[in-house]
C-alpha cells in the first residue's frame, strides 16, 4: 500500500479550496482518505496554508510520500 500526502479538492466551481489529506494512492483524488492534516486556500492573498506539522512528521516517518505540490507547500510553510 503506497500512502500519499496529497490535496483533496473542495469548494465550488472556479473557487478551489483544498484539504491536505493522507490517502492510499489507489483511492480517487476526492474519495476515501485516512486522515485530514491541513487546509490550503489559494484564493486568499497570500495563499493560506494551515498544516499540522506533528501529523506530517508522523506520517512521513511512517513512509507516506508527499506529492510535488504538497512538498512545495510544506517547504514554503517551513515544515
Amino acid at each position: 500500500m503506497a500512502v500519499k500526502i496529497r490535496l483533496r479538492r473542495m469548494g465550488a466551481k472556479k473557487a478551489p479550496f483544498y484539504r491536505v489529506v493522507v490517502a492510499d494512492s489507489r483511492y480517487p483524488r476526492d474519495g476515501r482518505f485516512i486522515e485530514e492534516i491541513g487546509t490550503y486556500n489559494p484564493l486568499t492573498e497570500p495563499a493560506e496554508v494551515k498544516i499540522d506539522a506533528e501529523k506530517v512528521q508522523k506520517w512521513i516517518k511512517n513512509g507516506a510520500q508527499p506529492t510535488d505540490v504538497v512538498k512545495r507547500l510544506l517547504k514554503n510553510s517551513g515544515i
